[in-house]
């Protein structure tokens, strides 16, 4: 039975390193400060790293005893200088590495929020700082120590790299939220008693510091562990008649074959390929934030090289070197090893979307086609029938030089059929799927929709065409998420509307940043120019990208895979082993079969597929066989558990300016245009002032900077025929269609009648006399007085003529905006005022009084 859990929260999201002649000391506490744990770190030892947890959590006095304590035991002979230094603070420890002389600890300095995903924050890495863990007397540095830290911070931390202290960013939202978690516990947990949550076991394959922690993970608390991705995170908010609607859109890099464009081609002998990212699409309901009670949605697709032995040889100088098979893999091998991971990790069924040509002058991409097509081919011949991979092929390339062809239509039609097999996930209440025979369960009126499968989508490069391929996948789910959770009533959405603006802009993001990880450069071909709708001077910018890619490839992607090789652990340097830049290839040291060591053994080419895989399908086995690393069940306000506390912080001082949710992108601030009447996110809007403006003949530039005449022409163009038999010369022409084609004031911007119910006219003679008396009084009234020098010598004022003097509009002359001078009360006054206020005080006194009172009364009532 399907269950919702939460997520363990990290006890260490501060920590501040102190420092000794002999340790280091690094404590950890929550974002409260209310619970630390230490960490010590033997220096004296050069080339070894010796760590001591003690797995104790501290209060806040005894942390503070515990450091005046470690001071006092650590002082010099020279007692003006303190034993303990504090040397840094930092967010989080990434792990320990080692090149040729001892230990460096990394440590994230800096971090900013990018995301939030069911009240779990995603953090973006903005510094790091690494620091020498021994004695800097004890060890003499070796020449090349130098040369090889240098490599390693070629990798830019900075750059799309991601972490959270709660949420497991390897794994999809569907595998955190519906896997196998705990089979002992009730099946239906208590919400208003306890907060069930767990910690899962990350999927190595994304995490780009598993090397850092090698060794050492298994001995420390798990909440010193931090795991990164690296990849692309965007977050939105689409607001829909003020139901906050959150778009999300993650990418995660896998670490096995990784590497640069023509460096890393095709697939190791692992069956990992090269540029294999996993795309997914998160949209929920922020209404509510909890994973228990929230309305949540997922989208996962993937992207990866053709699963093949080939490469790319980049000796010569060409923009498109040949495409070579290295190995012949007839019974393929490794495409068995690949899919056989992919329908461990996603299910069945596995649609593969190929998107290279199929027609050429000179074979060149089909060489790819073959080998893919083939491979399928053998691999289905042992597989069930209905669990069999999928193969569509579009020559996208072909379709977008074709006019008669629309090749968003043909993207359309095939994500649509596969969107329709492999479903996708959601969970929560009420939530209802438009796909026929999606697979779901209930449970105490939670629904939950399940993915089983996925779309695999590759082109050569994985980077242009793909992309656009994965935005138009992206398109399709969107409308069934939208659908789900109740905001559309139809399954369709319109390309000019916001939303889709919106998720435009995302998948254009995640395309440039993918391509500039992968190829060195933004992509070369947007979304808007498979749309057709690009302005031709987008083509300057294509060329530019061009060569951008072509010179990185040519130049840096060598130093580039030394350091990812390096940075992943794939190189480990060692004082008798060749250095990394003196070796000819890294072939073997991403293919370990080459050297005759195999990392597990291959399945039977006729059973390719696991049998704990096969037992399982359609379904994942790593959801239905998960492991998980705690289990915690707490309070309300429970640190570890209690999301609320960790995301709101209710204890802290913050303002709404610095809170993420007010920061985040917004589709009415960003997006919506700001002269629409209609406010829905789904609304078409207007492009006929977009179409004007593009319309417009830009003038070309001369080398010297200067335009050129556009109405400069041959002679056969100098003259045309109307539909009268006039003829009429080819610049009057042009000039008439310059003056019905240049845009206006009013085509950029609607009418003061059209926006606010008022027209703006010409003011009448009268009005105009009006306000001229106005404006002279007002001149009269600031004119200052000149000061002259009499025939004596003394000084005397002069007014002006028509100076006016404007008296306050009020009793009190002195009043002025700063100072109000209170009015002055008369002495009967103040006396009336004292009575009556030593009447309602202490009474009436005065028995005549008391006798008018009761006879008032008597006559009153009696």
């Amino acid at each position: 039975m399907t269950m919702i859990f939460d997520s363990v929260i990290s006890g260490i999201q501060k920590i501040v390193l102190y420092e000794t002649p002999s340790r280091f000391y690094i404590i950890g506490s929550n974002t409260s400060e209310t619970k630390f744990r230490v960490l010590k770190i033997d220096r004296s030892e050069p080339d070894g790293l010796q760590i001591i947890d003690d797995k104790v959590e501290y209060g806040r006095q005894e942390i503070q005893d515990l450091l005046r304590t470690l001071a006092h035991g650590n002082l010099p002979l020279q007692k003006m200088i303190s034993g303990l230094t504090k040397t840094i603070s930092a967010f989080g420890i990434l792990g320990f590495v080692r090149f040729l002389e001892g230990y460096y600890i990394l440590l994230v300095t800096k971090r900013r929020r990018v995301a939030v995903i069911g009240g779990h924050t995603i953090y973006k890495i903005e510094d790091t700082s690494l620091l020498s863990v021994g004695q800097e007397g004890l060890r003499q540095m070796h020449p090349n120590e130098h040369r090889y830290i240098r490599i390693f911070q070629n990798i830019d931390l900075t750059s799309n790299f991601y972490f959270s202290y709660s949420y497991d960013l390897t794994h999809s939202l569907q595998f955190n939220l519906t896997s196998t978690k705990k089979t002992q516990e009730p099946q239906v947990p208590d919400f208003d008693s306890k907060i069930e949550a767990v910690r899962n076991k990350p999927r190595m394959k994304y995490v780009w510091n598993t090397f850092f922690w090698k060794g050492f993970s298994d001995d420390l608390h798990k909440d010193w562990v931090m795991y990164m991705i690296h990849g692309f995170c965007s977050q939105t908010h689409v607001s829909v008649f003020g139901r906050p609607i959150i778009m999300t859109v993650i990418a995660r890099r896998s670490n096995g074959y990784a590497g640069t464009r023509f460096l890393k081609r095709g697939i190791n002998s692992e069956g990992h390929v090269a540029n294999e990212v996993e795309t997914e699409q998160i949209v929920y309901d922020g209404t509510v934030t909890t994973f228990s009670r929230g309305r949540y949605t997922s989208f996962v697709q993937l992207r990866g090289s053709v699963p093949s032995f080939w490469s790319q040889d980049i000796s010569n100088m060409v923009p498109k070197p040949p495409i070579t098979v290295d190995k012949s893999d007839p019974l393929a091998l490794g495409a068995g090893q690949h899919f056989n991971e992919v329908l461990s990790n996603y299910g069945a069924p596995v649609i593969v979307l190929n998107l290279v040509k199929k027609r050429e002058k000179r074979i060149r991409e089909g060489i790819l086609s073959r080998e893919l097509s083939s491979a399928i081919i053998y691999l289905n011949l042992f597989l069930p029938p209905k669990h069999t991979i999928q193969y569509v092929t579009l020559d996208m390339a072909r379709l977008t030089k074709s006019p008669k062809h629309d090749v968003i239509k043909s993207l359309h039609k095939a994500c649509t059929s596969a969107i329709d097999r492999i479903g996708f996930f959601a969970s929560g209440y009420g939530v209802n799927s438009a796909i026929s025979g999606h697979r779901h369960t209930d449970v105490n009126n939670l629904s939950v929709y399940k993915q089983t499968g996925v779309l695999r989508t590759n082109c050569v490069d994985c980077l242009d065409r793909t992309n656009t391929a994965q935005f138009v996948a992206g398109k399709i789910a969107l409308s069934h998420q939208l659908f789900c959770l109740g905001v559309l009533d139809k399954i369709d959405l319109e390309f000019d509307s916001d939303i889709l603006r919106i998720l435009e802009d995302m998948y254009e993001d995640h395309g440039d940043t993918l391509a500039v990880q992968y190829g060195g450069s933004q992509l070369v071909h947007s979304i808007r120019d498979y749309r057709r709708l690009s302005p031709w001077t987008s083509h300057s910018r294509d060329i530019k990208q061009t060569m951008s890619r072509y010179f990185s490839n040519a130049f840096s992607d060598h130093e580039k895979q030394c350091a990812i090789n390096l940075f992943l652990g794939v190189y480990q340097p060692t004082l008798e082993r060749t250095n990394l830049w003196d070796l000819p290839s890294d072939y073997y040291l991403h293919h370990t079969s080459t050297m005759g060591r195999h990392k597990k053994k291959p399945n039977c080419y006729t059973n390719w597929l696991s049998e704990d895989v096969r037992c399982v399908l359609p379904f994942s086995r790593d959801e239905m066989r998960n492991c998980i690393l705690e289990y915690q069940r707490g309070e309300i306000g429970d640190g570890h558990v209690d999301i609320y506390t960790d995301l709101y912080r209710p204890t802290e001082f913050s303002s709404i300016e610095t809170l993420f949710y007010s920061n985040m992108i917004h589709s009415i601030r960003n997006f919506m245009p700001k002269n629409v009447t209609c406010h829905s996110p789904f609304a078409v809007r207007n492009e006929e002032r977009t179409e004007l403006i593009n319309q417009t003949i830009p003038h070309r530039v001369s080398a010297g900077g200067k335009p050129i005449d556009q109405d400069v022409s041959s002679s056969t163009e100098d003259s045309s025929s109307s539909e009268d038999g006039t003829t009429v010369s080819s610049v009057e022409q042009r000039n008439q269609n310059d003056v019905s084609s240049c845009v206006s004031f009013k085509d950029l911007f609607s009418t003061m009648k059209e926006s606010y119910g008022v027209e703006i006219t010409k003011p009448t003679r009268h009005d105009e006399g009006v306000y001229q008396r106005f404006v002279q009084i007002e001149i009269n009234a600031s004119a200052k007085t000149t000061e002259q020098m009499s025939p004596t010598g003394k000084s005397f004022k002069r007014c002006m003529k028509r100076c006016t003097r404007l008296l306050h509009n009020s009793a009190f002359s002195l009043d002025s905006s700063y100072h109000v001078t209170p009015p002055t009360v008369s002495r009967h006054s103040k006396a009336l005022y004292e009575e009556n206020v030593k009447l309602a005080s202490h009474g009436v006194n005065h028995y005549k009084d008391v006798d008018l009172y009761k006879s008032y009364v008597r006559q009153r009532h009696l």
